[in-house]
């Protein structure tokens, strides 16, 4: 049952782009050089789809894994997105699927102005790396409930903006460790096509490093935080393609190394 919940996630974003085909010529495409940034890495940014515009993707990690997403802007401040994955997903193997669809909302109440930084709310239930059913909860943890704050600034050609927010993830640790955490980032995006992005992540809320080190699934981290990073390429008006570098204070307990990520996203309007 669970394979089809991929495959749900999958189709309606292919229906999405076929319903917004048909009106192409009419409304023209919204690109991303005129959407702000919906995200860094893991971390949320105010920046939210304008009204009538969609993103469909897919992030492949280790273990085979990948996840499917949507987002659909219902309003300029107002966005809603599902996506859904799993480990072995690219494999010889059979895959092992994430337990349900994850959702995720953002509300910007306060726009961002001259001398004021916009201000986004939000819910988001979807966590990266492997699911433990043991501990209820991903490798790394969904950002739950999450406030977050992002400002702009121009140069020339660049465009950069820096992000800072709080999170309390509803995803246990070993301890039931919930505690509410900070995380602060910042991007930058040069000649309209090459965009860095950096973060870090406190993970207060998974940071017992008095756990011991005997599992290789000790799904707590060592008390560094995360340290993220990635370049994006805007491929094309609609495409971004992005590699990720994540922990690279290597504060995951079962990694030998850092985490190395893709994430594709296409961006249009209905």
């Amino acid at each position: 049952m669970k394979k089809f919940l991929f495959i749900i996630v999958t189709l309606t974003a292919m229906l999405s782009v076929g319903a917004s085909a048909q009106d192409y010529e009419m409304t023209g495409p919204s690109t991303l050089y005129d959407v702000p940034p919906r995200w860094l890495i893991d971390i949320p940014t105010a920046g939210t789809l304008p009204r009538a515009n969609y993103q469909i993707g897919f992030r492949f990690y280790p273990g085979g894994g990948s996840i499917g997403f949507t987002d659909i802007g219902l309003s300029n401040r107002l966005q809603l997105g599902i996506s859904f994955g799993g480990e072995d997903v690219i494999s010889n193997r059979h895959p092992n699927w994430n337990p349900r669809i994850e959702f995720n909302i953002k509300f910007r109440p306060i726009d961002e102005r001259d001398h004021f930084p916009g201000v986004t709310v939000g819910f988001c239930s979807q966590g990266f790396g492997a699911w433990d059913s043991d501990f209820d909860r991903y490798a790394f943890k969904s950002r739950g409930f999450f406030a977050v704050i992002s400002r702009s600034f121009y140069f020339y050609d660049w465009t950069a903006g820096w992000h800072g927010g709080v999170n309390y993830s509803l995803e246990n640790d070993l301890d039931e460790d919930k505690d509410l955490n900070g995380f602060l980032g910042i991007d930058a995006t040069f000649k309209y096509n090459l965009a860095l992005l950096m973060e870090y992540d406190a993970a207060l809320n998974d940071d017992k490093s008095s756990l011991p080190n005997g599992s290789p699934y000790s799904f707590a981290g060592k008390g560094r935080g995360y340290v993220n990073m990635s370049v994006k390429w805007l491929f094309s008006e609609n495409l971004e393609l992005e590699a990720l570098i994540k922990d690279l204070l290597i504060n995951r307990r079962e990694s030998d190394t850092i985490t190395r990520e893709i994430r594709l996203t296409y961006i249009d309007r209905f």
